[in-house]
């Protein structure tokens, strides 16, 4: 059995790769070729204990994740990730979930850049720079000629950290600059990505700020939690989302729907726009709209395509049962 940490992770695999990963994902998901089962969600008080098994054609996984939002010294989501043998049922490996989820989130949204977003984007906007928002930016600057990333934190004195962080992923050669508030940071970007776990709107309710963008919103994952104003709802009449269950699961989607701001018409899994063999050109001038609350299936995925690569690289630590 293998044991794999984040730098061996990191190793093993590239974001681009992440992201191929993430669209294969798709592709089994469009053809309902594995079996997932509702995660289970354990609340109490502002925290959540979650467990989101998953069996493809190539390996079962289960992932154990914890997320305790008001972490200041350690990661608000923590986690493991374990592979076993769908032929045999033996573990083949044991991946540090905490790395992998907020690697694999970020190339989530590194394939709906990769597809929805203008081939000449080079402006991005991240609010949140916590794991997710390092991790989003990274995809952007994979997938897109990213030339200037825009930030916001509500805490600004974690903008500094961030920055370095980022640097040391991606290289110097960006104009980044921090802003302090939200609507100075969304102005003039192509790409505008939110990354926290606020319960209410982050964006401005200024529809002049969100038109003609791709937004993408990866932080809330429960009913009660909202990334996206109003507005947003008012300027676009479509919506991708990575799984069906986020339509009950965000509030930046069962709080719209429940209102009538949009109908369900207007939302497809990116699943089946990925399948379409025509698919409509994404038109300029438009105000597109990602929303990811994540699944297991990428989990088990990821998490096979980076054991398969470490293995045949010789990365990472052998237990001994």
């Amino acid at each position: 059995m293998l044991y794999l940490n984040e730098k061996d992770i990191k190793r093993a695999v590239s974001m681009q790769e992440m992201i191929d990963a993430i669209d294969l994902s798709y592709d089994m998901y469009h053809s309902d070729s594995f079996t997932m089962p509702m995660r289970t969600q354990i609340i109490e008080q502002d925290n959540t204990f979650l467990v989101m098994p998953t069996i493809t054609k190539d390996a079962i996984g289960t992932k154990l994740v914890t997320v305790f939002p008001n972490n200041i010294s350690v990661p608000r989501i923590q986690g493991l990730v374990i592979l076993n043998s769908n032929e045999t049922g033996e573990a083949k490996a044991i991946l540090d979930g905490t790395f992998l989820t907020g690697y694999r989130t970020g190339a989530v949204g590194g394939s709906a850049i990769r597809h929805l977003a203008e081939a000449n984007a080079d402006t991005v906007s991240v609010i949140g720079t916590g794991v997710q928002g390092l991790n989003q930016t990274i995809a952007a600057c994979t997938e897109r000629p990213i030339k200037r990333i825009r930030l916001y934190n509500r805490t600004l004195s974690k903008i500094p950290d961030f920055i370095m962080k980022l640097k040391r992923e991606i290289g110097e050669d960006y104009q980044i600059t921090s802003h302090y508030s939200a609507e100075e940071a969304i102005k003039e970007s192509d790409i505008i990505i939110t990354a926290t776990n606020s319960n209410e709107p982050v964006l401005p309710e200024n529809p002049h700020l969100l038109k003609d963008k791709l937004i993408i919103g990866v932080g809330s994952f429960q009913p009660t939690m909202r990334e996206f104003p109003k507005a947003l709802y008012d300027i676009t009449n479509k919506f991708y989302i990575d799984t069906e269950d986020a339509i009950e699961e965000s509030g930046d989607l069962c709080t719209p729907l429940k209102n009538n701001w949009i109908n369900e018409q207007s939302v497809q899994s990116m699943a089946s726009y990925l399948a379409l063999k025509k698919r409509r050109a994404i038109e300029k001038g438009k105000t597109i709209v990602f929303k990811s609350t994540g699944m297991a299936l990428f989990d088990v995925v990821t998490a096979n395509v980076i054991y398969e690569k470490a293995s045949k690289l010789g990365i990472g630590q052998k237990l001994n049962r």
